[in-house]
Formats: structure tokens, sequence, C-alpha cells
């Protein structure tokens, strides 16, 4: 370990490729919030959450998945970007953090086959493959001229991200969605210029960074959300991965985050094996390899983090220089502030716990569902100006999560 590596803290301020500056080393990661209105428009809501977030003591925040189409959505809550109708209310938005220090990108994603059923269309894919996950439709192959839409939707969306006052965009490049799907060899069997083999599965997500860069400032920054692996066999693998990291390094994009797995192999979720979560980050071993290849690429880490200890001997060790904080913030929204102040020795964290579930793992899927909604509910609270409320029943939550996402989030779907 250099000296120079060994005296780096969380409180160190980052500077990007793009030549903006973190003022520290901790992101509060994108998590999605279901917060829009019924046309997707963002909300007084969403003003309310992030404002709890921008006085957290985060160098950066990113936001929760923002659709580049509203044909197409990853829950029925999205905020969608296709234009600059709602370029006020983002202005609203991206305000809550002037003058407090740090950053705020925007995440830009498209779900492909992970629609929502409750969407308008039969879900889009790379190829006709569906997931890996009870009851999921087939998805229709996208076409040359989609793809190439696709692609302008991204660089349209960044576009009015910088115009609103956002400080950056996160492409959603993990955890199943369309980028992820063009990059896994399972998902992705074309073999035209979108597919066929490494080189030319990972255009999509390198021309939508073209794209970006092409429409945004110099000064606006545009970072990545990769999986290490999909955990799939025959899937995305770590080697294809690290060459993923070697061309983005070439794009100058400014920060990296590591993330992993999918929905039908939810590593992200906490469900990795017993070897990726003995550092408490899941994906740390692997940010580790492609240090030498990022270079002076910022990578960041998520998943698994929970002691100030590991968060700094993390970052003392040079394995990453974020560390990335998700579900940890949905309890306490001043997570950063509590790590740097020393305020905490380990982050609250909740595992939903539901009756009978463990003789029954026919609802294991079930429970992951059930999870993510809980910690989505946490997030209403706040979009409502309540505090978060550890004790809410799994009951409770499953109720909720019926009424937002509509009766069909229980019902297998057919291909």
């Amino acid at each position: 370990m250099t000296e120079a590596i060994a005296q780096r803290t969380l409180s160190d301020r980052v500077e990007l490729p793009c030549g903006a500056t973190l003022p520290n080393r901790l992101m509060k990661s994108a998590l999605s919030e279901a917060l829009a209105d019924a046309h997707h428009g963002p909300t007084e809501r969403l003003e309310n959450l992030y404002r709890r977030w921008a006085d957290g003591g985060f160098g950066l925040v990113v936001t929760g998945n923002v659709m580049v189409d509203r044909r197409h959505l990853g829950e029925p809550g999205n905020v969608v970007i296709e234009d600059d109708r709602d370029l006020d209310r983002l202005r609203r938005w991206a305000g809550v953090f002037a003058g407090t220090g740090t950053a705020l990108w925007m995440q830009l994603n498209h779900p492909g086959r992970q629609a929502n059923p409750l969407g308008r269309g039969r879900p889009v894919a790379p190829s006709a493959v569906a997931a890996g996950v009870p009851g999921a439709s087939t998805p229709r192959a996208l076409t040359e001229g989609e793809i190439l839409d696709i692609v302008e939707r991204f660089a349209t969306a960044a576009a009015v991200a910088e115009a609103a006052g956002f400080d950056g965009v996160q492409i959603h490049g993990a955890h199943g969605y369309l980028v992820t799907q063009f990059l896994s060899p399972s998902a992705n069997l074309r073999d035209d210029y979108w597919g066929g083999d490494p080189v030319r599965r990972r255009r999509f997500l390198l021309e939508i960074v073209r794209a970006i860069r092409a429409r945004v400032s110099p000064g606006f920054a545009v970072g990545v959300k990769l999986n290490s692996a999909d955990f799939q066999r025959g899937g995305f693998s770590e080697e294809e991965s690290r060459e993923v990291v070697r061309a983005l390094t070439a794009e100058r994009i400014d920060l990296l985050e590591i993330s992993g797995g999918s929905y039908e192999s939810p590593a992200m979720m906490g469900t990795a094996a017993a070897s990726t979560i003995a550092r408490e980050a899941y994906f740390l071993e692997y940010a580790r390899t492609v240090a030498g290849i990022a270079e002076a690429l910022p990578v960041a880490v998520t998943g698994g983090f929970r002691t100030p200890d590991a968060m700094t001997e993390a970052v003392a060790s040079g394995d990453c220089d974020l560390i990335g904080l998700g579900r940890p913030t949905c309890l306490l929204p001043d997570a950063g502030h509590a790590v740097l102040r020393r305020r905490v020795d380990r982050l609250p964290s909740h595992t939903l716990r539901v009756p009978f579930a463990d003789r029954a793992p026919q609802l294991r899927p079930l429970v992951g569902v059930l999870d993510l909604q809980w910690h989505t509910d946490q997030l209403h609270r706040m979009g409502a100006r309540r505090d978060p409320d550890p004790a809410r029943p799994w009951w409770r939550t499953a109720v909720d999560a019926s009424l937002r996402n509509g009766a069909d989030l229980w019902r297998p779907k057919r291909g």
C-alpha cells in the first residue's frame, strides 16, 4: 500500500475526470422511489424525500430510476423524461440541493424485459428471451431503429437533467435492466452490430455514453452503474465485466459504481455467496481486480457496507474510491453525517421476516419483492414528511405494494 493511499479517509474530496469535485467519499446510491405523479412527473413528495438526503452528509446523491420511455416502466411511480415538459418541476427537485455542496446525479434507465406488467404493450429486449423468474413474459426483440431511438432517449434525458440543474447522470447498467440485457450472452442472442461477441454486446452501453457526452457540457458528470457479474450460468461474467470497464475508461466517464446480480439472481440484495460478503461489501473483491484497469477513473462499491471501520478500510486500502450506501439511508437519511462523525458503530439494516416463509421455499421470491417494497415504504413516509418506521409490519407493506403496483404484482405473467 502506497503512503498516498494509506492516508485516504472518508472525508476526502474526490476530483472527477470532468473537473467536478465531490466533498467526500460517501455516496447515497440509487433507490427507486415510485413517487412520480400519474403523468410520471416529479412531485413535492420527491422534493421532501431528497431534502432529507440533501442534509444527510453525502458527497454524492444518485436518484432512483428515471425512465427514458413512458411506454416501458420499471414500476408505475417512475419519473420519465422524454422531453422538457416537466423542466420547471425538475428544477425544483434539483434545487433542493442548492448550496448544500452535495452533488445530485440522475440515474437513467430502461427496464427492457423487466418492465412492469402494467405498462403499455409488450416488453422489449435485445432478444426474445424471458427473464428466469416465475411467470416472466417473453419480450419482443428490438429492431435496429428502436435501439438507436433508445440511445437517443438516454441522451435527451441527460440534456434535460443538465438544464434542470442536476450535476450529472448515471447510466444504469446493472441489476438485469436493458443495458445489462445487452451485455449478457444469455439475454442477448443477436448476431448483428449489437450482439454476437463481447465487443458487440457492449456497444449499446458505449453508444449511450457517447450520445450523452455529445449532448451535455464538458463539466457535466457521466457515470455508469455496472454489474461485476450477473451470477447466472452462461451470463455476464467478471472477466467480461472487466473488459467493459476497460472500454468505459477509454470513454473517460466520471465514476464507475460496482454492483452485481439481477432479480433472477439478486446478489445486490445480500444473497451472494459467503465468500463475497466476508468483508461486508459484496463486490469489493471484484473492485480490487479492476483498480489497475480503471486507472484515474473513480470506483464506487455499493452493497453490504454497514460499519464505518469497514468503509474506512476499503478506501484506505485503495480497493475503492467511494462507498455507496443504499438501504441504510431508508432508515437513517443522514447516514453520511452518522458515518463521518462516528455517531454510529453500525448503520441500521432490516431484513423482512414473513411467517412460514422459511418453510415454504416457493415463497422466497415473494419475500424478496416484499423486502424491496418495505424499503420503498420508508421512502414514501419521508416523502410525506414523516420519519422512517423500522417496526412497520410485513402485511402492511403487502397491502400498500398491491395498491401501488396493482393486483398484477403477485399474478404470474404469461408470455
